[in-house]
């Protein structure tokens, strides 16, 4: 009996050790400050390049789908209108924190104007904020977005009307701050995975300008890819659906109506099987309109994308290997 006492307090004491060491290192890790390059960038004011930075901002990129006001100030996209981007909305994800899009106007106190175009390249690029501090990988896939589209952007962003917008900080909890120090997806993103290239693939039906776009464009790998809902990394085939999500901020959405990403992988009865051809395909993008009041498909913003680079995202699915996925319809009732 006396053994066993002396044993358990030897391991008791190793457990108070062992989480003494890990306070003291995710203290010191988990929002610290990483030393990484700023990019280049070729900002103009040519109105081509000013007009493909708001095609992608308002269209494939969707960055107008978190960094407007709100949900419903987003959907006015579906009407035209160009939304201001001044961010403040509060995206929950228990049981880590809530983050609040940031105001990506050029307002010299609360938007991007405080910042150089160095800065919001590597935030682009790296997932590293401007303060150097490590931002969350999968909200922005846009390390490999090629030179003259990320250039764009940020030459479209310095051109808006500033609008002054305090936005809060981001929150985390104490398993936030954990997850934050030990996860990959909330570090700065390798070296050998950041490969630009120079210029874009042609916008035209093909399978190249498909996968440009799925994979560091519009994100549909970062939806359609089952993550892990604590270390977001990938535990399914990649597009082969199955991540759960729960209803977009909308007013008129029903808080119990959730949704399972669809299958994107030419396996039969998946979601990409319900196009019989590609017109069809294009056809629900640019006309289909939302169906579900809080789909987080972001319905309005890729309505704007052309036919072009809508069919193009069809070539490229139809070259994917089939994968199991889910079947059926996305949404689903959670009592």
């Amino acid at each position: 009996m006396r053994i066993l006492w002396g044993v358990l307090k030897v391991l008791g004491l190793l457990v108070v050790v062992l989480a003494a060491g890990l306070a003291f290192y995710v203290w010191r890790t988990w929002d610290k400050i990483y030393d990484i390059a700023l990019p280049v960038v070729h900002r103009s004011s040519d109105p081509a390049v000013l007009r493909r930075g708001e095609y992608m901002v308002y269209g494939p990129a969707h960055c107008v789908e978190c960094h407007a006001s709100s949900y419903a100030e987003f959907q006015k996209v579906a009407t035209g209108e160009k939304v201001s981007l001044r961010g403040g909305q509060r995206f929950a994800a228990p049981p880590l924190g809530a983050l609040y899009s940031k105001n990506l106007t050029p307002d010299p106190e609360t938007g991007i104007g405080r910042y150089s175009d160095g800065q919001i390249a590597r935030m682009m690029r790296w997932s590293v904020r401007p303060n150097g501090r490590a931002s969350v990988r999968p909200l922005m896939p846009f390390h490999n977005m090629s030179q003259e589209d990320l250039d764009a952007i940020i030459s479209f962003l310095r051109a808006q009307p500033p609008v002054h917008n305090q936005v809060p900080a981001n929150e985390f909890t104490v398993i936030g701050k954990i997850v934050k120090s030990l996860a990959p997806a909330f570090k700065p993103r390798d070296a050998e995975s950041v490969t630009p290239p120079a210029v874009s693939p042609p916008q035209a039906m093909t399978k190249e300008r498909g996968e440009y776009l799925a994979r560091y464009v519009s994100n549909c790998i970062g939806c359609h890819t089952d993550l892990d809902d604590t270390t977001f990394a990938p535990v399914a085939p990649e597009f082969a659906g199955g991540e759960v999500m729960g209803p977009a901020t909308s007013p008129d959405a029903d808080p119990k109506v959730w949704f399972k990403t669809p299958n994107l992988t030419p396996m039969q009865g998946s979601g990409l099987m319900k196009f019989p051809d590609r017109a069809t395909f294009i056809a629900r993008f640019k006309v289909g309109g939302r169906h579900h009041p809080g789909s987080p498909m972001p319905w309005e913003a890729f309505a704007r994308m052309s036919e072009e680079d809508i069919g193009a995202l069809y070539e490229f699915l139809h070259s994917l290997p089939a994968a199991p996925g889910p079947t059926g319809e996305a949404s689903f009732r959670r009592e």
